[in-house]
Formats: structure tokens, sequence, C-alpha cells
């Protein structure tokens, strides 16, 4: 990019070229225009320390009412998420928070292990016999809902819908969003509640003990400081489980293997050295974060580490993309590394909002990356790969692969 197509560039007006591949653009930017300013007045960040410092500073907000106000108006999409634990600041966000925690304790997610090991190790044996396939459709995505799914309960029969549900409602994120896709995200929001709203019904009725379901259970029957949550928190937030915790861990692991397909020289030194796997993870997460974009809204001025003012008030893009490949901090960032030491990621955010399912994500992608290069060592590309055509969000709607 040159100077003036720098001055000239503004998130809200991204095309396809962008989204397929937004790193030179990024790079550019961090160089030159690392607080950008869009035409609507909010700014774009680029630079690991300062977003860094906008995750961690106690001046920022996480509460979209006024903003998916404006973008949404008053629909099913405004409703979940203004309602969800991540658009939003304490005390709500602490209570939800709470409640979830519970579900992913270390004792917790030690129990999670040998069911992400038998159901990755079943999807591995449906492949065996086949010489080609689409990855994120035979696997992919079939992990994380089975996990997801077992955590909230989702009846088999249901499972299939998931993706679809959890697409369609993060696509309404992006900076630009087509009228179909507010529809489907509409629609979406809505069946979803529905489905929700009747397994919530029946674990009242029922009162299972903790076993499947274990996160529904925790928002039922949980409370903090005497505050329950409504039917339509928990809704909500059953909802944001499943995107947070379906869709970003698919991106993961598709990202992950088109990684190893791109750097073939990466995926023999996995391959030799197994053990390798729990830094390759990090550095996948890094390379390709499923999470691209985020978002704050300054509630005091702030300067930020780079020097820069901002206003109180001001909407904040959060590049987590440009972060991960920030010169100042990762030594040749567009070369994957998978023995990358430190790796200061922030694919997962930092501060209050920190992911919390960032340890079952890693726990997933290192069980299933690592046993499925073990089990297929000749895994190669079978075709072309279609990146999702999202801007927030990056990772495969399609990756044919070889085994």
């Amino acid at each position: 990019m040159n100077a003036e197509d720098i001055k000239s560039f503004d998130l809200n007006s991204i095309d396809r070229r962008f989204i397929d591949n937004p790193f030179p653009v990024l790079a550019a930017l961090a160089k030159h225009s690392p607080v950008h300013r869009n035409a609507d007045g909010s700014v774009l960040l680029t630079r690991y320390d300062d977003i860094h410092a906008v995750y961690r500073s106690p001046h920022m907000s996480s509460d979209k009412q006024r903003a998916f106000g404006d973008k949404f108006g008053q629909c099913p999409l405004y409703t979940h998420h203004t309602t969800s634990l991540i658009f939003n600041d304490p005390p709500y966000h602490t209570i939800v928070r709470k409640l979830l925690s519970v579900a992913f304790t270390p004792r917790k997610l030690a129990e999670m292990t040998p069911l992400i090991e038998t159901i990755v190790d079943k999807l591995l044996d449906q492949l065996e016999d086949l010489k080609e396939f689409d990855l994120i459709d035979a696997f992919a995505k079939q992990l994380p809902t089975e996990v997801i799914s077992f955590m909230l309960g989702i009846p088999h029969e249901h499972r299939e819908k998931l993706r679809g549900f959890s697409l369609a409602i993060l696509g309404a994120l992006d900076p630009v969003v087509p009228q179909e896709r507010l529809d489907a995200g509409n629609a979406a929001v809505s069946e979803f509640g529905e489905l929700l709203g009747e397994l919530i019904n029946e674990r009242r009725k029922q009162k299972n003990p903790a076993g499947a379901g274990d996160v529904l259970d925790a928002l039922v029957f949980g409370e903090h400081e005497g505050r329950r949550l409504t039917d339509a928190e928990l809704i909500q937030n059953c909802i944001f489980l499943l995107n947070a915790g379906h869709e970003t861990t698919t991106s993961l692991l598709g990202n992950s293997v088109g990684i190893l397909l791109d750097f073939p020289d990466q995926h023999q030194r996995l391959l030799q050295n197994p053990d390798l796997i729990t830094s390759a993870v990090e550095e996948f997460l890094r390379f390709q974060s499923p999470l691209q974009i985020g978002n704050r809204q300054a509630t005091k001025d702030i300067t930020l580490p780079s020097g820069s003012k901002i206003k109180a008030g001001t909407y904040i893009h959060t590049s987590i993309a440009a972060a991960n490949r920030d010169p100042q901090v990762f030594e040749q960032p567009d070369q994957v590394d998978i023995s990358r030491t430190p790796n200061k990621h922030i694919a997962f955010i930092t501060g209050i909002h920190v992911c919390l399912g960032a340890t079952l994500s890693r726990i997933e992608g290192q069980t299933a990356i690592g046993k499925l290069v073990q089990r297929f060592p000749k895994l190669s590309a079978a075709g072309t790969a279609e990146i999702m055509p999202l801007a927030r969000f990056r990772g495969f709607n399609r990756l044919p692969v070889s085994i």
C-alpha cells in the first residue's frame, strides 16, 4: 500500500481481497498509521503494545448496547449480542463468568480430555478408508460440535445445525454486513433460541446430575451473590458458548492444517517430533488467529504506548491479526516456527475478557492435530480451499485434503 492508499483505508469499506489476505494491508497500517481513523470516527489499532494496553485498561468498555442498536435495530441479533457474556461489562459480566467458570476448572477439563481423545480417534477411524475429503466438514467441525453439545446437553438430532447457526450469528458482526446475512443471523438466533428454551425447561424438570450438560446445569441452577440468570440471559449465553466453543475451534483446526500444508518443512518437523504439538498449536493460533478483530470503547481519555491519544467515547477496533505479527514482538512474524518460544500471542485476548475456554480449545487443538498428523503422515492438499467470507473471523469453509 502506498501513502494515499493507507490514508484512504476504511475498515468499514473492505472487500473480498482484504478478507482473503489482510496481512500486507495490516502490516502497512502498523508501520505508517498504527492508530488509523475510519470515516465513522472509530480507530483501528494494529500494534501489539497498543492493543495489549487497550485490553488491560480499566477505562475500556465492552458494552455494545448503543453500537449494536445503531447496527441492528431491535431484532434477535441485537438481543443476543447485548445479552451475552462477551459484549458486557461488570457486574453482569462477572456474574455470568462466575457461573460458567465451574465447568472450566482444571478438574472438569481433566475429565474432558478422555472424551476429546475418544471423539478424535473415532473421527480418524471414519476417515481411514477415504482417499480425499473436506477436512472442515469431516473433521474440524465435528470435534467441537460433539464437545460443546456434550457440555450443553444438545441432542444428537440437532447437532448438524450448530455450525450453520454459529456462522450466521458471527457473520453479522463484520464491519460490512449485507441484508441477507443479517436475515440469516436473526433466523439463527431465533431458531437456536427456541431449541435451547426447550432444553432449559426439560433440565429444570429433570434436575439431572452433573454429566452431559454440565455447563447448562451451571447456568440454570447456579447463582452468584443471590442472582440467577433470567430465561433470556440463559438462552443468549448458551448461544454465545456455541459460538465461542464451536466456530473458533473449528477454525483453529482448519487453519492449523492449512498452515502445515503451506509450510511443508514445519509439517515434517511435527511428524519427526510429535512433542512439538504444544508449541505448534500456539504458533498456529498466532499465525492465523480464528478471531481477527476485537472491539472496545474508551470510557476515559487514554494515551497508548505508541503515544497516540484516544478520547473518551472512541470506538476502537483491535486487529488481533496484526498484533500477532508485530515485528517488534515476534521475530520473522510472517514465517511459521512451530517451536517458537516465547510466543506471547493474544489470540485468546487478555484482561477480564480473556477467553474462558482457552484451555479447552488448546486441549482440542493439541489432541486433534497431533493425532491427525501422526495417523496420516502423507496428508496433502487435494483441491482449492475456500476461506470464509468474514473479516472478524478467519477460517475455511472448505479445505480439501488427501491422505
